[in-house]
């Protein structure tokens, strides 16, 4: 009766651990967005420097460090997979710098009864791509400044929050990928090869 009144115990523990493990919330995991599949394009450059000026505050309202997904991390990635030096005689440098990549969180009272107070997070990216000689001069450049913007109930826990995050990187980088392309045909088109796009303009 005692061996068996262990092995009962035995089996009871495992079987409570295996409920435990069951009930846990799934851990969500993230990757940056990539952008392989919208094309390399070629410049004629010697090479491309990616650089970042960016110094996160790691104080609020700055957030950027919470974000599953890395803002400056996603612009680096974005230039590796779009951007290519195919001209090895040239002394023309393209520098890729990363100027902005936070994030703010702001805590919107609602100042009325039964209204549930909101967080407004606004991301900002700001990228400059120029083309300059191996003497440091600057031949021609375009800039890129995008910003979105999130509101959420002030309760929302940290799961779902992670998802919004996401979704709000994913579509900061969908957007500068179009505005990014169209202002290197447009301001640096001397400097791409092989320069077959055709610019379409808004009505």
């Amino acid at each position: 009766m005692i061996k068996f009144s262990k092995i009962f115990g035995a089996l009871a523990v495992a079987a409570f651990i295996s409920g435990c493990v069951s009930n846990a919330p799934e851990i969500e995991t993230y990757n940056a967005p990539r952008y392989q599949d919208s094309g390399v394009i070629e410049l004629k450059v010697n090479k491309i420097d990616i650089v970042s000026e960016f110094i996160p505050e790691f104080e609020r309202p700055h957030v950027e460090q919470l974000f599953p997904i890395s803002i400056e991390k996603t612009a680096r990635l974005w230039a590796k997979d779009r951007l290519d030096a195919v001209d090895f005689s040239s002394n023309k440098i393209a520098s890729f710098i990363i100027k902005d990549a936070s994030v703010t969180e702001e805590v919107e009272e609602s100042g009325k009864l039964f209204y549930k107070d909101r967080l407004v997070y606004k991301a900002n990216l700001n990228v400059v791509l120029k083309i300059s000689d191996d003497l440091g001069t600057d031949s021609a450049q375009t800039e890129i400044v995008a910003w979105r913007e999130l509101i959420i109930p002030a309760d929302t826990d940290i799961i779902e929050k992670e998802k919004y995050w996401n979704g709000m990187v994913q579509k900061l980088f969908d957007e500068f990928n179009v505005k990014m392309e169209q202002n290197i045909h447009k301001y640096l088109n001397m400097y791409v090869a092989d320069n077959n796009y055709v610019h379409t303009y808004d009505n």
